[in-house]
């Protein structure tokens, strides 16, 4: 162990406690924050509108704060654009972070000067945490990367704005600077193509014992460090990596290809970053699930999944959730977002500690023919179906096909190697999605649709859909389901 990670062991150690304390004190630690940030914006626009002079309990604020999607919360954000402030929060947003999907357009969410400090001490504290816990510290006396989305940043009313990951760059510790690759010129390249080659080349003779990203980019990257060295793993290139942090989509359908990639042991740590909060991280080896960040300056509540879009939804504090029952996440945060339908699903798999999986998205789900499947029900079969076969994943998508003479769901696949026999590997499937789902087990058995088809995509078939669409990098990513055929059909008029 060299100099610097026994500097930073124990700091690192300290966190560990910290993250103890707080997992035991849960409950109480959340509805401390609930009441603090109450407090804190009881004088702003929305805090008179909303009567928080006088919320004092939870059942309070329900009955003054309506839960709202993003469109509920643009008049407000509107306002702070126009230059207004104390609307959500005292003062102004010190960042706005523009988001745009595949699917919707441009979001600004706010960040404020105490928002963002959680962002960085969680992720931080995912890193060191697992680290001090696990024996890998000495990943701290080589270099580290973050494949992140340009920190450049625009302005909007007098606000910087950028993508989150981008804004992040900005806000990194002094003690880690040194260690953070690439350089922010390299960073700042908007063609993620061209950047990804210019990463390879500025990192391929360094020390990294760290990646960090989303695994479809983390895989973009491996590839190119291969192709600019001409070597065959990437074990040879940096023999010394220990850690891939990831997150933003479901890893195990691409843990066979960054194994085969990698071509020796590391370990995978999970983690849930969203704009609203740092919400989740694995801090356990070979434990998928999350424990949920307690004292991340957010309250979080919990709407049975089912219930999401009734007119009074039941709101669940952290002490009333339940074992493997799907939640709709609900983000009150210390940046103004009150009562906030983020989108997410959640299952709680512990209770002590409090961990979570993160299931889908509440508007990326297929229920076409009644079956309910969610974004984790496609990820867990393609994981079990590709270790029944010899086959290798590199991405893929679902949706319903709805004609006179068809009705079945569509998986459309882009292989990194396709197998011996695509038939065999979609009955495999259809097999585990029946196992995983009752309602599309009885769907198919009663022939009210048919079995499951496959659609083999061209090489990079998923990347030329991100770019054709303007999404190419950072944090952007083709939805694993939908409940339409229009992804599909943009992925197919591509080939």
């Amino acid at each position: 162990m060299g100099w610097k990670s026994l500097l930073l062991k124990p700091y690192a150690a300290s966190i560990f406690k910290n993250i103890k304390y707080a997992s035991k004190n849960a409950v109480d630690i959340q509805n401390a924050i609930l009441l603090k940030n109450i407090r804190f914006a009881e004088k702003t626009a929305f805090g008179k509108e909303h009567n928080f002079k006088n919320i004092h309990t939870h059942a309070e604020y329900v009955k003054n704060v309506p839960l709202r999607p993003y469109p509920l919360l643009e008049p407000y954000i509107q306002r702070i654009i126009n230059g207004e402030s104390n609307v959500l929060w005292p003062g102004k947003p010190k960042y706005l972070v523009g988001t745009a999907g595949t699917t919707g357009g441009i979001k600004h969410i706010p960040l404020s000067h105490q928002s963002i400090p959680y962002h960085i001490r969680s992720a931080i504290k995912t890193g060191m945490n697992y680290a001090y816990r696990h024996g890998h510290m000495d990943i701290f006396d080589g270099k580290l990367i973050f494949l992140s989305g340009s920190p450049k940043l625009d302005t909007t009313g007098n606000i910087p704005i950028g993508r989150l990951s981008g804004i992040v760059n900005h806000e990194i510790p002094r003690f880690l600077r040194p260690l953070q690759v690439p350089s922010y010129e390299t960073n700042a390249i908007a063609d993620w193509n061209l950047k990804i080659e210019k990463i390879a080349l500025e990192t391929h003779k360094l020390d990294l014992r760290m990646i960090g990203g989303i695994p479809p980019w983390i895989v973009m990257y491996l590839e190119k460090l291969l192709e600019v060295t001409g070597k065959k793993i990437i074990a040879d290139v940096f023999p010394n990596l220990k850690m891939v942090i990831h997150g933003g989509v479901n890893y195990q359908p691409y843990k066979p290809i960054l194994d085969k990639l990698i071509g020796k042991k590391v370990d995978y740590v999970e983690t849930y970053p969203s704009i609203e909060g740092y919400i989740a991280f694995q801090d356990e080896k070979d434990d998928d699930g999350l424990l949920l960040s307690i004292d991340s300056g957010v309250f979080y509540e919990f709407v049975p999944s089912e219930e999401i879009f009734n007119e009074s939804p039941t709101r669940l504090t952290l002490s009333q959730v339940e074992l493997n029952k799907n939640y709709a996440l609900i983000i009150n945060n210390n940046a103004g977002l009150w009562g906030s339908i983020i989108g997410d699903m959640v299952r709680f798999v512990s209770l002590d500690p409090y961990k979570i999986k993160m299931v889908g998205r509440i508007s990326q789900f297929i229920s076409a023919f009644g079956e309910h499947i969610v974004a984790s029900d496609v990820d867990e079969v393609m994981a079990r179906a590709s270790a029944k076969s010899d086959v290798i994943i590199k991405e893929f998508t679902v949706a319903p096909e709805i004609t006179d003479r068809q009705k079945r769901h569509i998986w459309l696949i882009e292989f990194e190697k396709e197998g011996s026999s695509i038939q065999d590997f979609e009955r495999i499937l259809d097999d585990e999605m029946k196992k995983q789902n009752f309602h599309y087990r009885d769907l198919v058995d009663g022939n009210v649709i048919s079995p499951l088809k496959i659609i083999s995509i061209k090489s990079n078939g998923f990347r030329k859909y991100l770019k054709h669409k303007g999404a190419l990098g950072g944090q952007n990513k083709v939805p694993r389901l939908s409940n339409t055929m229009d992804i599909a059909n943009g992925l197919l008029a591509l080939q």
